[in-house]
């Protein structure tokens, strides 16, 4: 019988951890951007070069970026392309930071991510309201814009990773989105080439809007990000960070 000799054995623990590490990997290759967790309520400078400190985030090219905030609570750090009094407050709560204007790494980082989710080849095609609907890990696509209501529920892992993709504008309205299983709401994305607006819904996921997102109502958990400005009414915002 062979014994195995210390590198021999050295050999095999490394390959069984690498082993390990594949999930993870497939992951990171997707969404290196905001992989990082948001930092709390005194975060380092540094931290405020990485898109993934943000819970909100109007990044309008220009400088022309927008945040509007009424009878709302964000938990989480808010950016805008703008100067501060383009950030507007009226009876809302933000636990986190404001940063106006953000760096234009930020903004590059923002647009990095955005054309990748764009460029995600589709998995399947949807098409209704999605009431009712459990959709399992993968990339899918609204040919059109689509007007989502009632409950989806998607269904994974801690692991796994959700992208819904939208060709127009992305309007959710008295619509829910329940995860199950061990599926994490911040592997949920959520890209409208147009305007994304949710009325009295509680959405999940990392919205990437291509012009304004407007929430009004419900709950949201997740980021928003819109190339255009971001008003948020009479919602509660809760960050990722607050998941972890």
């Amino acid at each position: 019988m062979t014994v195995p000799t210390r590198f021999t054995r050295s050999m095999l623990a490394l390959t069984a951890f690498v082993s390990t590490l594949a999930p993870l990997a497939a992951h990171a290759q997707f969404d290196t951007a905001l992989s990082q967790p948001e930092a709390g309520n005194s975060p380092a400078w540094s931290q405020q070069y990485d898109v993934s400190y943000y819970t909100v985030l109007s990044a309008e090219s220009g400088s022309r970026g927008a945040v509007t905030c009424t009878d709302s609570t964000i938990m989480g750090n808010v950016g805008s392309s703008g100067a501060r009094p383009a950030v507007v407050k009226t009876r809302c709560s933000i636990s986190g930071q404001i940063v106006a204007p953000v760096t234009p790494t930020v903004l590059a980082q923002f647009n990095n991510q955005f054309d990748k989710i764009g460029n995600r080849t589709c998995q399947k095609q949807l098409a209704g309201t999605l009431a009712g609907v459990v959709l399992k890990p993968g990339v899918y696509c609204f040919p059109a814009s689509a007007a989502l209501t009632g409950t989806v529920t998607l269904d994974g892992t801690s692991l796994d990773v959700w992208v819904i993709k939208v060709n127009g504008n992305l309007t959710g309205k008295s619509f829910s989105m329940v995860m199950a299983g061990k599926g994490r709401p911040c592997n949920v994305y959520l890209e409208s080439s147009g305007a994304t607006t949710m009325t009295t819904s509680n959405a999940k996921g990392n919205v990437f809007a291509g012009q304004a997102i407007t929430m009004t109502g419900g709950s949201f958990i997740g980021r928003a990000f819109a190339k255009k400005a971001v008003t948020m009414t009479d919602i509660a915002t809760t960050g990722c960070v607050r998941l972890q």
